[in-house]
């Protein structure tokens, strides 16, 4: 699997890729592009997915993806063969778009056909058309639908990023993309090692949020904070057990081992003896 390298982490452009991250190697990233006209937003998120550096150095240290720079490549301006391609491969995406509008219009037509056919043999009848009413069939409804059917592109779907073109070059990327011997990455590391769905935990106040299966389906059980030391300050202790609370998740406290070569963890609960 290939990771195109932007803005200093990774991206994925092939729909496929996305879903094998997610299915296979519980990496979730973020939807980062939009299929929306009006502008990006979080419920209509599309492709490109972006990683954070430490999903992307994961990724690269399992063998599971290479990073590779295309900018040299993608920079270039497009010739006339290339332009081509592309427009009769945008109008084929757009005929294609026409076809599924019209095949679904004429199908919903058809479960209302017998409704439709009255009040149109009515409205005849008002205009003393008696003749026309009569012959008037189910067949006629479709024909209609279907020979005056136009696909106006304005409304068509927001064509999103994907897969670049098959005839581009890439130059592999061999650099760090972070540091793997800071904490933050080991933790991240061992937690995806145990089989944990794990994301980027900013939004709770947390390095990490761990989940007990695909975030589409889960809540997060854990919000998990990195700490230098096994030592926690009394305030901090309690200021994010009672988010944890909150929040309806465990707060895990994660630390080195004394020996350095370990991850352990310290999982708080908070109790309430009024209760």
């Amino acid at each position: 699997m290939y990771l195109t390298l932007l803005n200093g982490t990774g991206y994925i452009f092939d729909v496929d890729d996305c879903m094998d991250l997610r299915t296979k190697h519980r990496i979730m990233g973020a939807l980062v592009g939009t299929a929306n006209s009006r502008g990006w937003s979080t419920s209509e998120a599309a492709l490109p997915l972006a990683l954070t550096n430490y999903e992307t150095q994961l990724l690269i240290d399992e063998g599971i993806a290479v990073l590779v720079s295309k900018v040299v490549d993608l920079s270039k301006q497009p010739d006339s063969a290339k332009l081509m391609a592309y427009k009769e491969e945008f109008d084929r995406r757009l005929l294609a778009q026409a076809d599924a509008l019209k095949a679904e219009k004429l199908r919903e037509t058809k479960r209302h056909v017998d409704k439709i056919l009255n009040g149109k043999r009515n409205k005849l009848l008002q205009q003393g058309k008696t003749a026309e009413a009569a012959d008037l069939t189910a067949k006629d409804v479709l024909d209609e639908i279907g020979n005056h059917f136009e696909f106006d592109r304005q409304n068509a779907l927001v064509e999103v990023p994907c897969a670049h073109l098959p005839n581009h070059s890439a130059q592999l990327y061999t650099d760090r993309i972070y540091d793997t011997d800071s904490l933050k990455y080991r933790v991240f590391h061992d937690l995806w090692k145990r089989g944990k769905y794990v994301t980027a935990g900013d939004a709770f106040g947390a390095d990490f949020l761990v989940y007990p299966g695909d975030p589409l389906l889960y809540h997060a059980s854990h919000i998990v904070i990195v700490q230098s030391t096994p030592a926690i300050r009394p305030l901090e202790l309690i200021a994010k057990v009672r988010l944890s609370v909150i929040v309806n998740k465990r707060c895990v406290f994660a630390h080195a081992t004394t020996a350095g070569n370990q991850i352990a963890y310290q999982t708080v609960a908070w109790s309430n003896p009024s209760k």
